[in-house]
């Protein structure tokens, strides 16, 4: 950040998005790009098999990486063929540290209703609340889930209308969708069969995700193998 821009927020030094490319792991031979939030999330066994984006909590943060990330490949004539999401989610109802593949995808956080726009819909765009993913691996049970900026725990399980909860995925397949990448989303229960009580309630099932995650990226190279991106 120049002294300009740097005074312009009041001398913050915020994160500043990597330079080059990101690392494309091949899988099956074919160019897939792997994007996470937590260094948390990304345990040993996911270390033997990927490199991924991470880009940080949030939808935010995700949205502007996974960006970036996907201007500098299509600059460079290096799109992936797809990305995948994968990382640690919420649910009430689902096995804690199960593993699960996304059905659809919705913004939580997006709520126009007050304009007479059904809830989740965002104006202006062609789209549906619930955006459907295509692309699926054979033998991983699906769900849905429900992106939004904040952790739900207890009680505000409520008011979701999905399966499991995270703060990232929405903002990475509207990406994707930006340049015509399909996304697939991979996600471990890692909480909220009980009400969040510190860190350690959403760090209790990780090394189990990890191991989880990376059994299901090993279906995901053998179903790409088979003929998954076509």
């Amino acid at each position: 950040m120049s002294g300009d821009a740097g005074e312009a927020f009041g001398g913050l030094r915020p994160p500043r998005i990597g330079a080059g490319l990101p690392a494309v792991d091949l899988v099956a031979g074919r160019p897939l790009l792997f994007v996470m939030a937590a260094p948390e999330e990304y345990g040993p066994a996911l270390r033997a098999r990927i490199t991924p984006l991470m880009t940080g909590i949030g939808p935010v943060e995700a949205a502007i990486s996974v960006t970036a990330a996907l201007t500098r490949l299509e600059a460079a004539g290096a799109l992936p063929e797809a990305v995948v999401c994968l990382g640690s989610a919420g649910s009430r109802h689902l096995e804690q540290g199960g593993v699960y593949q996304e059905r659809t995808v919705a913004w939580r956080d997006m709520d126009v209703s007050a304009l007479g726009f059904p809830r989740g819909l965002t104006p202006g765009l062609d789209l549906p609340a619930e955006l459907a993913l295509g692309l699926q691996i054979p033998g991983i049970p699906s769900a849905r889930l429900s992106s939004g900026a904040a952790i739900v725990s207890g009680e505000g399980y409520d008011a979701i209308d999905a399966d499991m909860v995270d703060m990232e995925t929405h903002a990475v397949c509207r990406a994707c969708l930006g340049f015509g990448v399909p996304m697939i989303g991979l996600r471990g229960i890692s909480d909220g069969a009980a009400p969040l009580s510190g860190f350690m309630d959403w760090t209790r099932y990780l090394a189990e995700i990890d191991q989880r995650l990376a059994a299901a990226l090993d279906l995901l190279a053998v179903a790409v193998g088979d003929g998954l991106l076509g």
